[in-house]
């Protein structure tokens, strides 16, 4: 199924471009979600009459992704958890927890913009989290994690 994407979607495309999808994948995701419409001749005019103000729509959304990127640049997050021996968690910190720990120093962070690529934390100590602002901005900040026996 072609499709045209009105706004940059990760490892597919960006604003405008017309892509082969599986029609799964659209009816499911990328159409609900008005990230893109069927690549029609009239689909494709209006897409044409409304391009200034979608990439508009899309510099604005980059340039707040930016600003909360400079907020978060260099952040370190302390996390309390239940430790065993050896620095193990009784446990382990995931992303809300993390959400939960920069709620309380003020900052927004969503739940879903946190990526833990090697999963939860499960031992104490300094860690590496990056954080998923927009598709062309991404953070990494440290999460220390504190153990109480």
């Amino acid at each position: 199924m072609e499709v045209i994407l009105l706004e940059k979607v990760e490892n597919l495309g960006g604003i405008g471009d017309k892509v082969r999808v599986r029609p799964g994948y659209a009816r499911n995701f990328l159409l609900p979600q008005g990230k893109a419409q069927p690549a029609t001749a009239e689909n494709l005019a209006a897409f044409e009459a409304r391009r200034a103000e979608l990439e508009a729509k899309a510099a604005e959304e980059l340039a707040a992704a930016k600003k909360r990127a400079a907020a978060l640049e260099g952040l370190e997050l302390t996390v309390e958890a239940q430790v065993g021996g050896e620095g193990k968690l009784f446990g382990s910190v995931g992303p809300t927890e993390i959400v939960d720990a920069a709620a309380a120093r003020g900052l927004e962070i969503e739940r879903a913009e946190v990526r833990m690529g090697d999963g939860p934390i499960r031992a104490a100590g300094e860690h590496e989290i990056e954080v998923h602002l927009h598709s062309d901005v991404d953070v990494t900040i440290r999460v220390i994690v504190t153990g109480t026996e």
